[in-house]
Formats: C-alpha cells, structure tokens, sequence
C-alpha cells in the first residue's frame, strides 16, 4: 500500500483518483484540501473542482498553482458562489493560451483577495475581464503574428491588485488601467512604470480615481446599522455602476440579498456613508412595511404612479420612527422645478409624479399647481389616519393617473430630469406577476367564487396558439385561457371517499414504503443540527485550548437523498364525465373524483410536490383552466373543498390547457417532471370541424413539453382510444383503462409505477 493510501479516507482517495494531476507534493496536502473542500461545496462542486484542477495541472506550470487553486477555491467560493470554480480553472487554461503564462501564478494569487473585497460573483467577473481585457489590450504582435510578445504591464499590474482594491472601486481600478492601456501599450518601459505606480501619471490617474466612500471598508459598520436600527439580518451585495451604462442599475433586494452599489460619492451635502444608510433605510422599510401585490390588473402609468405613493408612504413611517432620516432623504430627492416642462411634444408624467414625491418629503415645496397639492393633502390625511396599508397608495396612485392624464403622457419623448430618485431602490419586490408565480397565490382564498359559467374571471386571459398541421404552422394567439380557483364544496365528502376506500389506501400505502427515499446524506459543518459532530467538536476544542478562535459549525444533520419528482394532475372536465358505463353505479367523474383523491393521498405521503388543475371549453375563445391545488398547498380541507365540488362540462380543447399547466410545472426546481392528463375522449371542440386537427394541436403540444424535459403521460378511459392516442403521446406515453370501475385502485398504482 502506498503512502496516499494510508493518508486518505475511502471516499478521499475516490477524489484523489479523479484528480488527473501525479506531482507527488499533493500526497500532503490533499487530505485537507479535501476537508475544506467538502465543508464548502456540493457535490458538484467537489466534481468540478476537482477536474478545475487537473485542468491546472495540466498546463505545465509546476506545482504551485495547483496547490494555490486547491487551497484558495473554497474561499473564494464562500465569498462568491459555486460557478466561479470552473470559470477560474478555465481562466487559468486560456492564460497558458496566450504568452503570458508567466503571469497564472499573481493571477490566481491575486483571485482570493478581489473576492474578499469585491464581495460577489458578479463583481469578481468584473475583475477578470478587466484583467483579461488589460492583457489582450498590451499583448504586442510583431509582423503581423499575433501574441508573439507577452504583457509588459501585467504581471506589475497582478503584483499590486491588493492595494489597488483596497483603495480603488472595480470602476476606479478599470478607468486607471484604461489610461494605462490606451497611453502605453506599445511603451513597455513606460508601460512598467504605469502599472507598477511608480510613474508620475499613473498616480495622477489612480488618486482621480481614489473617490467616494468604498462599501467594502464599511461593510461592518452597515451591517451593524442594518442589525441594530432595523432588527434585520439579510446581507449585502455590492455592484458596480461601471459596467453597465445602458441600464444604469439601482438598488434592490431579492432572495440572493440586498444589492447596493460598490461605491457612494458625497452628494449634495450629504456624505457617501449617510448615502449607504439612506439607502439601506430605504430598503429596510420596505422590507418591515411593504407588501407584494399583483401588476397584471394595472397599465404600467398606474404602476409608476403607484410606485411613488409607496415609497413616499414608507418613508413617511421611516421619518416616525427615526426622525433625523427626513434631510437626508429631502437633500438626495432631486428637485424638480415647477413649469420646467411645460413643453407639449413630450412626456412630463415623470415630472409631475416627481414633484408629487418631493413635495410628500418637503413641506416648504412651494408648488402652486392645484392637483399635486390635492394629492399631497390627500396623502397626508390617509397617513395622519393610522393604518395606511399598500392598498391606499393604489387607490391614489390610480385616481393621480384618472385625474390628471394628459394626451402627451403617451409620447415617446419624456421628459428625466430631476426626476430619478437613485437612493430608492428599483422596486421589483413591489410586483409579482401571475405567469412568474405559483398559481394558487393568484387568487384570494378567503372570497367564495360564484358558479356562473358564463362570467369572465378578472384576471386577463392567457393566450396561446394551436398547430394548424395543414399549414404546418402555429395560429398565434389562437386560443383564450381563463384561469380561476376552482370553487369550493363539502370537503367531508372526500373523506367519505378515503373512507370507503380504507383498506385500498392501507395497501396503497405499504408499496408507497418502497417509493420513498431510503438513502440518508450526512451534512456536515452545520452551527445548528440534529446531532454532534465529534470530529470536528474535537478539533474547536483544541483550537479554543490553544487559543485560536474555534469554529462553531460543530453539529450536522441529515436529509433524505434519491427522489427529485414534480407532478401536474389535468384532469379532462368535459360533459361526457358525466356518463355512466355499462355495468358502473357510478358516473365517470365521480370515479374521477375517488382516483384523484387516492392520488392526492398518495403523492402527499410520498412528499413530491404537485398541483391539480382541470379544464374544459366551449370553443377557442373560452377556454376554462380551474385550479384546485397548487403546489404550495398541502392535502387540507381547502383542496379537499375544491376538489369536492368538481363539475363537467363543455368540450376538450386540451393543447391550450396542457401548455398552461407545462407554465407552472416548468418552474418546478425538481429534477424529473411529470405532466398526467385523465381523460375519457379525444381533443374536440364545437368550433372545429376537422376532427385531425386538434388531435396534431395536442400531439404538438405534448412535443414542446418534452424539449422542456417534462414528461407526459395520458390516462385514458375511452375503449377507442387506441385509434388515435398513440398519434399524440407516443408508443410509451399512455395508458387506457377498459374497466372504469376500476379507476381508482388504477391511477394511484400507475403513478407509482412510472415514479419509482
């Protein structure tokens, strides 16, 4: 047995052989290294960091940038995210491209500090390119060969990347390597002297550059503000105003983090830190008092107008609770001068709305035009009252827009200046859109929906197209979809159902034991878990005993592994359901109703996600879509409600539905995606006279689901069908069922056939 092999655990020296890389220095360091490394990233992460680095390896520059890019990726990697790893290794790959391979080494030494400062995975991208950009710029050809003569600057120019990112933003540190590039590029003496920051110029440019409060040496103190004065705990992620000129990005917050600029400048008196903490307020409001509300319903006008009252309503309770945020905000709100666009061939609704705004901050505005007083007043009075909610500041901002909209509103000239507010963050949190979320939130649960077929819904309709296979081409907008929750019924007759059916759910749930996943994946370095990590308890120990800081990721925890399944039931509502076979007591859609409800038992044991939705139509215009459980809900009375009060009717356009329910099931983050469709007929509609034609829509339909990876599967209760269901789903994608009866024993055991 070699001496790697008595170093290395099992499952280390499984990623020892992976690592196509045989310099006999990694025999000591690799155990570590691999220690670190799974601490850090997933296993696909360790994948590609391990072939990241035998991609090092195998550029032929020795060993130290092996065991650099070893040793330094898990840091940059908690600093970033896990798509950095083979970005740096391809990096590193394309250096040795080139002449300057002098240069991996500073390059990959310079990496870990630009992602401690820079802070995010979009600005560390930043640098690189700035770098690759420098490099291509002052890499000299002679006689016409191309890269004959390596970078004069660069290697000087890696060498102080560490003081240059501690007193210059991404933005400062591009503009000074810019003048360098652009003035000396066929200079190399000259071109040394810049890079190293020994010439007069190069200091010259680099302390222009040298501006603003930097958000990287103030991190802490904004986190401590954030902490103490907010009581909220997200993180920041700095971007860089520089590289983006067309969209000139603003503040914002998502589920990643807040994001706020790199760098703030003094501003109208008001210095780069309380810029930082005015935007941060901002936002922090937003986050304390401010909802999400639906902009389908809303012409993008409304939204802008909507917009203003909100973000003047949060920091009219921001200034409550910390008074002295009120001459920050009004010496950063720009101010916009009354008549200074009067001009009738352009757009001044930004203006106004602008004024508005300054005004709600500014007592003393001094504007005279009667509207924007009015809604001031009425601002203040709906504010003075309590409870102001998102809702008041809609009504406003639409009756602003009822009341004062003028023809030239509409023109494509409008009108910007003094009107952008660069503190306030983008408000992107202030919207959510139907076609982007989970259905069910689309609607309000708590309002019982009337049962009249014939009345549209308030939601806009969905418009998708049909395959006309004559033409061999898509009819756009050819079918309207109306979506709605499905109303609701007496949930207790489901449970009659799963009464009547008890002892096929107890069978049901013995095979549902041999569906869930088994194989358990430890998770280790956790500061909360389920039980005691004794190794890594140990080594805190002796840390704290030596005197060094302990790591507090002491626990770990465990989590199923080997099941990855999202699931849409569209079930068919046509009138034929309501049919009864020959020799069945039972109509179709009440043995619908019991194999759904044994499904839904089913899946929700199993803990797969998955929604339920039907349809039916009553020609192209009037295609209905009806939820009844999303995938955010569980098997509750509420579903059950729904469910219970399930209802045919009308016919079986069923392209249009299957693409709608592919809209949700698509934003699933499962691995594997599965689309059932109960049915007891063909696709018709009484619009269509060509029986063939919605048939080729549905087969066309099921094959744009499959570019997607989701697969389809019909369940099918017509004895015809085999005429033509193949056509549409494939030798392997359906399945008939002759014995109706015996539908709901049936679809429960199919599902689990096709899932396990």
């Amino acid at each position: 047995m070699t001496d790697i092999d008595i170093s290395l655990t099992p499952e280390q020296q499984v990623y020892r052989d992976q690592l196509k890389c045989g310099f006999k220095q990694l025999d000591a360091v690799f155990a570590d290294c691999m220690e670190e490394a799974e601490a850090v990233f997933s296993e696909q992460g360790i994948a590609d960091y391990l072939s990241g680095a035998s991609l090092v390896c195998m550029i032929g520059r020795g060993f130290e940038p092996v065991l650099i890019y070893l040793e330094e990726m898990p840091q940059i990697v908690q600093c970033t995210d896990e798509s950095m790893i083979k970005t740096i290794s391809q990096c590193v790959w394309d250096f040795s491209r080139t002449p300057n391979g002098k240069s991996i080494l500073p390059f990959l030494q310079s990496i870990p500090e630009a992602a401690r400062r820079l802070g995010s995975t979009e600005q560390l991208q930043h640098y690189i390119d700035v770098i690759f950009d420098m490099m291509k710029r002052t890499t000299r050809s002679i006689h016409g060969h191309v890269d004959t003569i390596p970078s004069d600057g660069l290697p000087e120019l890696l060498n102080q990347t560490t003081y240059l990112l501690h007193e210059l933003s991404i933005e400062g540190i591009k503009n000074w390597i810019d003048y360098g590039a652009d003035n000396y590029r066929n200079h190399p003496e000259r071109q040394k002297d810049y890079f190293s920051l020994q010439s007069a110029d190069s200091r010259a440019v680099f302390q222009r550059e040298r501006h603003g409060t930097l958000f990287t040496d103030n991190e802490r103190k904004l986190n401590l503000y954030m902490h103490g004065l907010w009581q909220d705990h997200d993180h920041f992620v700095p971007y860089s105003l520089g590289f983006d000129e067309l969209r000139k990005p603003k503040p914002y917050y998502d589920s990643l983090g807040i994001r706020v600029p790199d760098v703030y400048d003094d501003h109208a008196g008001i210095s780069g830190i309380n810029r930082y903490r005015a935007t941060i307020a901002h936002i922090a409001a937003h986050r304390r008092w401010g909802e999400a509300i639906w902009a389908d319903n809303f012409s993008p006008f409304q939204r802008i107008s909507i917009e203003v009252f909100e973000d003047s309503r949060i920091e009219y309770l921001a200034i409550q609770k910390y008074p002295g945020l009120r001459s920050i905000f009004q010496a950063l709100h720009p101010y916009p001068i009354e008549g200074s666009c009067d001009d009738v061939h352009s757009s001044c609704l930004l203006h106004r709305l602008a004024m508005i705004s300054y005004g709600l901050l500014n007592p003393e505005h001094g504007y005279k035009e009667s509207k924007i007083n009015e809604f001031i007043a009425r601002f203040h009075e709906i504010m003075e009252q309590g409870e102001a909610g998102i809702n008041d500041m809609v009504q406003l901002g639409i009756s602003y827009i009822a009341q004062s909209k003028q023809a030239s509103d509409s023109f494509p000239n409008i009108i910007f200046d003094n009107t952008v507010v660069d503190y306030r963050d983008d408000n992107r949190h202030l919207w959510k859109f139907i076609e982007e979320g989970d259905e069910e939130e689309s609607f309000d649960d708590k309002k019982e929906f009337e049962r009249d077929e014939h009345d549209v819904d308030k939601l806009p309709p969905r418009h998708y197209p049909e395959w006309d296979y004559n033409s061999k081409t898509y009819r756009p907008d050819w079918v309207s979809l109306y979506e709605t929750l499905h109303y609701k019924g007496d949930p207790e007759k489901i449970n009659q159902i799963l009464a009547k059916h008890d002892s096929l759910a107890k069978r049901l749930k013995k095979m549902l034991e041999l569906l869930k996943p088994q194989q358990m994946v430890r998770i280790r370095y956790q500061e909360e878990g389920s039980e005691l990590d004794l190794d890594v308890a140990i080594r805190s120990i002796i840390d704290f005993k030596s005197g060094h800081t302990p790591d507090p990721r002491i626990n770990m925890s465990h989590r199923n592994d080997g099941r990855d399944i999202a699931v849409m039931l569209l079930v068919d509502l046509s009138a034929s359901l309501h049919e009864v076979p020959e020799g069945c007591d039972q109509s179709i859609l009440e043995l619908s109703r019991e194999a759904v409800s044994l499904l839904a038992l089913t899946i929700e044991q199993l803990n797969d996600p998955f929604a339920i939705a039907g349809f039916h139509s009553d020609t192209r215009h009037n295609v209905r879509y009806l939820h009844i459980k999303g995938y955010s809900e569980h098997w509750d009375d509420e579903v059950k409600s729904r469910l219970s009060a399930m209802e045919a009717g009308y016919s079986t356009r069923m392209g249009a539905p299957i693409r709608h329910a592919a809209h949700y099931l698509e934003n699933q983050p499962a691995d594997k995606k599965l689309l059932l469709i109960l049915t007891d007929g063909e696709p018709a509609d009484i619009d269509v006279d060509d029986e063939h034609l919605l048939i080729e829509d549905t087969r066309k339909a099921v094959e744009e689901l499959s570019s997607k990876n989701i697969y389809t599967h019909c369940i099918s209760l017509d004895k015809k069908a085999d005429d033509y269901i193949g056509d549409i789903f494939g030798k392997n994608g359906y399945t008939v069922i002759d014995h109706v009866e015996k539908l709901p024993e049936k679809l429960p055991q199919l599902f689990m056939s096709l899932t396990k």
